[in-house]
């Protein structure tokens, strides 16, 4: 398999292994509930540091991670200060804000997310996921580093989020309207997504025009273009017109014999008039309950930015809109959520920051009466405020 390769890769490689176990100390002050470390966790300081300290508790027992890590775009100012011992990463690593002016920033990036990939990585639990929010500027280079370190065959999907309702019209080439979700499974072979709720316009296509026992049906096309050798023979409909076989270039789905057997347990529809083309009655009961999720997230189902912005105004957390401040609007955590968790689900982000993930996990409990418990990092004031 082919490998990534950047500036200092051999240097943070293992760096993970040098990090020390620093303890977690609960600050009562702060908290609410219980004190101890089995309940939601807010904990401040290096994600970096935080993970490694997780890691004798929690190794193996994290269900669902989920990051928006800096998206890199050299206007964000992020630092880099992971304390690699080496003099030659010491040469050219700064702590200094990485800005678009700086040419080494994509490497430090990779340098910056290498050792938390790994960590996340050991705390997912066998059937755990990880889902990571980018855009163009890092995607291509997570997904090198995510097949390195997870493999590329947990690569599960890559989920486009329109994340704008609106083209940006001071746009110099694109309006840059979606970001994505990229999910890697921890072992693809033992891990599903969970499927998404039936809508009512899906239910509503059900009907029950005869009073079928077997309840609300549809109808579907009995012929196919599937070859079928025993696919073509001529049909009689209760009105007594004949029908000589399928259209043409098709095949009845069934054989001769298994038609006149779901005809004679009324799985059959004519028509109104018993004499149109026969179709297969396709039953509610029968079907998928549940939708299969698909890659496209839509901002009228999922949310887009100024719906995460307006709801941390109204929290009072920002003071205008036009913070640079990119939060994610808390249904698309709660998406994630309901595709990635089960109701006793521990959920992990280490690049928190307003804290919507925990949002999400309170509001998907309240849903469905779930006990899922946040583990969150950040290394900004929020937690305080």
């Amino acid at each position: 398999m082919p490998e990534i390769v950047f500036k200092g890769k051999e240097y943070v490689y293992n760096h993970h292994l040098t990090v020390p176990y620093r303890p977690l100390l609960v600050d009562v002050a702060k908290g609410i509930g219980p004190a101890d470390l089995g309940s939601n966790l807010i904990i401040h300081g290096d994600n970096l540091h935080a993970l490694k300290s997780l890691l004798p508790r929690y190794a193996g027992q994290v269900d669902l991670v989920f990051i928006d890590p800096p998206y890199n775009t050299g206007n964000e100012g992020w630092c880099y200060s992971d304390g690699v011992n080496s003099p030659i990463m010491k040469e050219w690593l700064s702590t200094n804000p990485v800005d678009g002016e700086d040419m080494l920033r994509h490497d430090k990036w990779l340098c910056m997310m290498w050792p938390r990939l790994v960590l996340l990585r050991e705390l997912l639990s066998e059937r755990g996921s990880i889902w990571i929010t980018l855009d163009d500027n890092e995607v291509h280079h997570a997904r090198d580093i995510l097949d390195e370190i997870f493999g590329a065959d947990n690569f599960v999907a890559t989920c486009i989020w329109q994340k704008n309702f609106s083209p940006k019209n001071t746009a110099q080439f694109f309006s840059e309207d979606h970001d994505y979700v990229l999910i890697y499974a921890k072992d693809k072979q033992l891990w599903r997504p969970n499927l998404l709720e039936r809508t009512q316009e899906m239910d509503d296509r059900f009907t029950n025009t005869d009073n079928d026992p077997r309840g609300p049906w549809t109808s579907g096309d009995l012929s196919a273009r599937n070859y079928y050798s025993e696919g073509t023979y001529s049909i009689t409909c209760p009105s007594g017109r004949v029908i000589e076989g399928p259209p043409p270039g098709t095949y009845w789905r069934v054989k001769e014999s298994k038609f006149k057997e779901m005809d004679a347990d009324g799985r059959i529809w004519w028509g109104e008039d018993g004499a149109n083309q026969p179709r297969l009655k396709r039953y509610l009961t029968d079907v998928k309950q549940g939708r299969t999720p698909q890659t496209l997230w839509f901002y009228n189902e999922v949310g887009h930015t100024q719906d995460a912005k307006k709801t941390l105004l109204e929290m009072g957390v920002l003071k205008d809109q036009e913070s640079t401040i990119t939060p994610k609007p808390v249904a698309l955590i709660e998406r994630i959520l309901e595709l990635a968790s089960e109701p006793d689900s521990l959920i992990l982000d280490s690049f928190a920051g307003s804290g919507t993930t925990a949002h999400a996990v309170l509001k998907a409990n309240a849903k469905d009466g779930g006990r899922r418990r946040f583990i969150l990092v950040e290394g900004e004031d929020y937690a305080d405020k």
